[in-house]
């Protein structure tokens, strides 16, 4: 934990990972990635379109079809998940700082929380990878009948701007236990983690076109989808351009998985622990400045507790100190950008 305000990092890559290799996007186009404290820009960001997903595509499909990924030994693939966590965890400062410079979520909660939470997702997913057993199932007559577990190919994935690192951990973790391999779409509000995280899965030795990243907007994450040499798309966010996904990954019977937002809604009665239930409401609706697919922002409260429990919530709520992301003492950061903050 940060115990003193720290100074941003340096941004180390902008350019987009194809095949192993850093590169400007075909079109030249880049896009800015904003400081949400300042509104400044920290760094101009690859803009990926369709020919850049293209290229990406065949990487990863190179890798799988005829690379070392996808026939490696089980044990090999985790052993280098396990490398990747490691690297993560002994540049665990920059990454935190890099994740609140461009999301503006508070140090405290990118180094207690973030960090540690994708790291053990790695290494959780790390242990997987030799364990992937498949069913023998009994049947009538003198056969033998069972089944294995594949990997399904090129796994396309599209995450959100709330948890950058969490989220491509999560993405990540499954597809590169099971020998899939990737194109990863970051979120045009917060691509820098994710560009960070493939420098190091890089210097853990995972090889050339197993993570491919395409930062972009909207319409790279649809080229993605659309694209025939994609085998599944993971999803995390609105539940609209899930729908949109649904439509366009149709025409080739892609695989899905759809991680979507919520308003989930906190029950409290009369004979609940008071003081832990305004807690833990306080902490559902305001971590991460609101920003969670699973934030707690509806409250039912039994009648006769309302009117003390909105009076202790409210006076909890007061006490969040709001400011500079890198102060550890900060507890509320910015929302992500305009755009959010108008919401």
């Amino acid at each position: 934990m940060a115990t003193a305000t720290m100074t941003p990092p340096k941004v180390r890559q902008t350019n987009m990972l194809v095949g192993g290799k850093w590169l400007e996007s075909r079109s030249g186009k880049r896009f800015p990635t904003v400081n949400p404290v300042t509104e400044q820009v920290i760094a101009e960001v690859a803009e990926g379109d369709a020919a850049d997903v293209d290229a990406a595509v065949k990487a990863a499909r190179a890798a799988f079809d005829s690379g070392p990924w996808s026939r490696m030994d089980a044990r090999d693939r985790g052993r280098l998940m396990n490398k990747l966590a490691d690297l993560m965890e002994a540049n665990i400062q920059e990454l935190a700082a890099l994740e609140t410079l461009d999301n503006g979520k508070p140090i405290r909660d990118a180094l207690a929380a973030d960090l540690p939470l994708a790291i053990d997702c790695l290494r959780y997913y790390a242990g997987w990878a030799d364990k992937l057993t498949g069913d023998v199932i009994p049947i009538r007559g003198n056969y033998f009948c069972y089944t294995r577990r594949e990997p399904v190919g090129v796994a396309g994935q599209i995450i959100p701007w709330n948890f950058p690192i969490l989220m491509a951990a999560w993405k990540w973790g499954p597809a590169l236990a099971a020998g899939c391999t990737i194109v990863m779409k970051p979120a045009e509000q917060t691509p820098v983690t994710c560009l960070r995280m493939a420098e190091l899965a890089q210097e853990a030795g995972i090889p050339d076109g197993v993570i491919n990243v395409v930062p972009g907007y909207g319409a790279t994450g649809a080229a993605i989808v659309k694209h025939p040499g994609v085998d599944k798309i993971a999803f995390t966010g609105h539940y609209e351009t899930a729908q949109k996904i649904m439509i366009d990954a149709a025409a080739t019977l892609k695989r899905l998985t759809f991680e979507l937002g919520g308003k989930s809604p906190n029950v409290v009665f009369a004979d609940a622990d008071l003081e832990a239930a305004v807690a833990g409401a306080e902490f559902g609706l305001f971590f991460n400045q609101g920003q969670c697919c699973c934030a707690g922002s509806r409250l039912f409260v039994e009648e006769s507790i309302h009117d003390k429990f909105v009076e202790k919530v409210v006076a909890r709520a007061k006490t969040r100190k709001v400011g500079d992301p890198f102060d550890p003492n900060t507890t509320q950061g910015p929302q992500v950008d305009s755009d959010q903050f108008n919401k």
